[in-house]
C-alpha cells in the first residue's frame, strides 16, 4: 500500500490514470508510453506481447519503479533500466549502451519515461534511426502529440536531431557520426531554450 501511495503522490502517477501517452514507434516491435501503473503494463503485455520493459528513467527510487519492475517480473518480462536525460545534450555513451540494448532486447519492447514526452520521445527517434529512418522521422516523435515543448529545455534533443541531419544525414551513418564526430559539448553550447516555454514545462508541468 506504501509503494502504491508513493506512486499515486509523490511520483504523480495519480495523473496518468487517465492518459498514457501510448504510440507504436516500429510496427510489432517497439512502443512507447509514459510510467505505466501495473494494470496497465499487464494489459499491454497481453494485448501486444510485450517481452521487454526500458525503464528511462534510470535506477531511480520511487514507487512507480518499484511497481513496474515487480509487474514485469511477475509477467516474464525483461525489465531494464536505461537513463536517459531529459534536458541535457544525449550523451554518446548513453546512445551507443541504448544501441546494444535495442539489437539484443527480447521483441516487442516498451519505453517508458515519467510523462512519455521528452526522453522517450528521444529512445523512439534513436531507434527509428537505427532501423535505417531519416532524422525528420526521428524528430516527429518529439511534438505537440506526446507534450514535448521544443522551445523549453527540452528542446535539445530536436537540436540532436537536427544536428545530425545538418552534419552528415545521407553522407555519413548515423552510429559513426555518434562516435565520430558528435560533441555533447557543441551541442550544449550552441542550444538556447525560450524562458517562457521552459517555466510551463518546467514550473507549471512539474516534469522530470
Amino acid at each position: 500500500m506504501q509503494t502504491r501511495l508513493s506512486s499515486l503522490l509523490a511520483d504523480h502517477a495519480v495523473l496518468r490514470l487517465a492518459w498514457d501517452n501510448f504510440a507504436e514507434v516500429i510496427p510489432g516491435k517497439l512502443y512507447r508510453s509514459n510510467h505505466p501503473t501495473p494494470a496497465r503494463l499487464a494489459r499491454w503485455a497481453r494485448r501486444y506481447g510485450l517481452r521487454t520493459v526500458i525503464n528511462l528513467r534510470g535506477e531511480k527510487a520511487n514507487g512507480s519503479t518499484a511497481l513496474s519492475a515487480a509487474t514485469a517480473q511477475r509477467l516474464g518480462l525483461d525489465h531494464v533500466f536505461m537513463a536517459f536525460e531529459s534536458r541535457g545534450a544525449p550523451h554518446r555513451e548513453r546512445i551507443l549502451r541504448f544501441h546494444d540494448v535495442y539489437r539484443t532486447m527480447r521483441t516487442p519492447a516498451l519505453v517508458h519515461c515519467k510523462s512519455g514526452a521528452d526522453r522517450a520521445g528521444l529512445a523512439a527517434g534513436l531507434a527509428i534511426l537505427f532501423e535505417g529512418g531519416t532524422a525528420a522521422q526521428a524528430l516527429r516523435q518529439l511534438s505537440l502529440r506526446y507534450l514535448h515543448f521544443n522551445r523549453s529545455r527540452t528542446g535539445i534533443l530536436d537540436a540532436f536531431f537536427l544536428r545530425y541531419a545538418a552534419e552528415a544525414e545521407g553522407r555519413k551513418p548515423f552510429l559513426d557520426w555518434v562516435r565520430e564526430d558528435y560533441h555533447e559539448d557543441d551541442l550544449r553550447r550552441d542550444f538556447v531554450a525560450h524562458g517562457f516555454a521552459t517555466f510551463i514545462n518546467d514550473r507549471l508541468l512539474g516534469r522530470e
